[in-house]
This record gives C-alpha cells, sequence and structure tokens, in this order.
C-alpha cells in the first residue's frame, strides 16, 4: 500500500531528494529502459568512491565489514537500514526509511541506486556480486529488503556484478571514459528531444483551446 502519510518539514535532504526523483521520473519517460543502465553507471562510479571512505591496512574486506559498511553508507545519507542476516555466502540488510523518503516511489528505477552500489563493492571486495531487491519501499512496500550474494547461485534472481573497472589508487572513479560519456550523451539528447516535443504538443493544445 502506497504510504501517504504527511509529507516531512521542509529541508535541504527533502529537496534535494524531490529535485532528484522528479528528475530521474522525467528521464525514464523520455528514455525509457535506458535510464536505469544510467543509473546504474553512476551508482558503480559512486560505490567505489564511497569505499575510499572505509579503507585500511586490511586488502580484503571480510563478509561482516561489507556488511557494516553498506549499511553505514546508507545510514550516512539520511535511510535507515539494519544487519538482518550475515552468511558466508550472502549478507540480507533490511530498512524502513529509504534515502530519499517517500518520494523515491516517483521513481522507483532509482533503486538501481542501490544494487549497483551494493553490488559494485561486493564485485571489487569478492569478485562477484548479485543484488536481488526483495522488498522496495519505491514499490509501496512498508520497507526496504536486500539479499546480496557473492557467489553464483539459483535462489534468487537479482543484478549480477564482476570483472568490474578498478581505478588505480589516488584515481578518481567519476573520470569517465569517452566511450561512456558519448553513451550517456545518447540518452541525455533523447531525454532533450522529448521534453522538448512535449513542450510544442502542449504549445498546439493552447492554441486549440483558444480557438
Amino acid at each position: 500500500m502506497i504510504n501517504k502519510e504527511k509529507p516531512p518539514s521542509l529541508n535541504g535532504h527533502v529537496f534535494l531528494a524531490k529535485l532528484i526523483t522528479q528528475y530521474a521520473h522525467i528521464h525514464e519517460r523520455t528514455v525509457g529502459k535506458g535510464a536505469q543502465e544510467y543509473i546504474r553507471e553512476i551508482g558503480l562510479r559512486t560505490g567505489e568512491w564511497l569505499e575510499r571512505f572505509y579503507e585500511d591496512d586490511q586488502n580484503h574486506w571480510s563478509i561482516e565489514k561489507y556488511a557494516d559498511v553498506i549499511v553505514d553508507i546508507k545510514n550516512s545519507i539520511g535511510g535507515h537500514f539494519r544487519i538482518a542476516e550475515v552468511f558466508p555466502d550472502r549478507v540480507v540488510v533490511k530498512a524502513t526509511a529509504c534515502p530519499f523518503g517517500t518520494v523515491v516511489q516517483d521513481a522507483p528505477h532509482l533503486c538501481m541506486m542501490t544494487s549497483s552500489v551494493f553490488g559494485g563493492i561486493a564485485a571489487r571486495q569478492f569478485g562477484y556480486g548479485k543484488v536481488s531487491l526483495r522488498e522496495r519501499i519505491a514499490l509501496g512496500h512498508e520497507g526496504c529488503e536486500v539479499a546480496i550474494y557473492f557467489t553464483p547461485d539459483s535462489l534468487e534472481p537479482g543484478d549480477e556484478y564482476e570483472n568490474l573497472h578498478v581505478t588505480p589508487h589516488y584515481g578518481d572513479p567519476f573520470n569517465w571514459e569517452e566511450e561512456t560519456i558519448s553513451m550517456l550523451n545518447e540518452e541525455l539528447k533523447k531525454s532533450d528531444h522529448m521534453i522538448q516535443t512535449l513542450l510544442e504538443e502542449l504549445e498546439e493544445l493552447k492554441k486549440e483551446r483558444r480557438k
């Protein structure tokens, strides 16, 4: 059931969340499935950047550290996440609040950000990651439940991540390759063209009503 509670008090976080979700919504309407791939690419780069806040002297993380990190990332940006289960082959986390708040229901494909951040970190740390978004506030569930697997399995479907590009130490994950920029630019061009077409159609409708 969609949450229809009174919106929270206005602040910078609430405003930014609404702005991002509305941009994501119109982007998806204009470019379709390409919008999800756009979010996935940004999530992979963002996850690699976020990992650096948790670096230590160990070469590889333990499963327990991975679970602690992904929960801390979400809670640091306004979510309410907790570790539900930790196994040698997977971690399950649950949430009662999304960093975007309930406005994420305006653009459910933003959940790809969670998938690609969690899955990307798992792939870089353990060689493989598969993320199953079992329950999502964005789809009207009371909370989120996310399972992250570290080895291939057939227990449930999910987004798979492996063989990811890793930026050299002290490099910038957001130093986009030309081919990636070209791909994203083409998606933005489609979005701009569709928006322009919609505006022109609205102008035509206005003229028709004046007659």
